[in-house]
């Protein structure tokens, strides 16, 4: 053996060191590379914080409220952290052994959403018209001619299937 040899190997990391103390890509409020703006938070977790505010709220543990519930303790405490995606009985059975019902919880989580999203519920978007005759004696909105009038029969050149394939 020579005398230069040393005791140290040589590490080559895979990734840079600047992406491995980077924060986890689902980090409820953190804001997407580059932007400005907050991320949304995702649904899982408000729903947890909601779950774990409204046992904190009633003293209760996570043992009590997860047998209540009839889940698991780990499986609560998960769904708490929002670790995990949790189906609609499983949330209506955490909710009852909370006392509220699914729909208390889904109001909570989306009060929750739109006070840390920091947006208003939009409203709806209208309908799309639908596409066929109308009712005797009504017009469709939007589209040019006569009333939906059956008079030609369906499919006939009074109809508004005939003039929309036509056009």
């Amino acid at each position: 053996m020579s005398s230069h040899a040393t005791d140290q190997a040589r590490v080559i990391p895979l990734r840079p060191v600047a992406a491995a103390a980077a924060p986890a890509p689902d980090a409820a409020a953190s804001p997407p590379a580059g932007t400005g703006k907050p991320r949304e938070p995702l649904w899982r977790h408000l729903v947890g914080d909601v779950l774990r505010r409204e046992r904190l709220a009633q003293e209760r543990t996570l043992k009590d409220v997860a047998e209540a519930a009839r889940i698991s303790m780990p499986y609560l405490s998960e769904l708490e952290r929002g670790r995990k995606e949790a189906s609609s009985e499983v949330l209506a059975a955490a909710a009852r052994a909370l006392g509220l019902g699914l729909a208390d919880l889904l109001a909570l989580s989306h009060g929750e959403l739109t006070r840390l999203g920091g947006t208003h519920p939009r409203r709806a978007q209208p309908r799309p018209t639908r596409i066929g005759p109308a009712p005797l004696g009504q017009e469709r909105p939007g589209l040019p001619g006569r009333p939906g009038t059956r008079g030609g029969g369906r499919g006939g050149p009074e109809s508004y299937e005939a003039r929309l394939l036509a056009a």
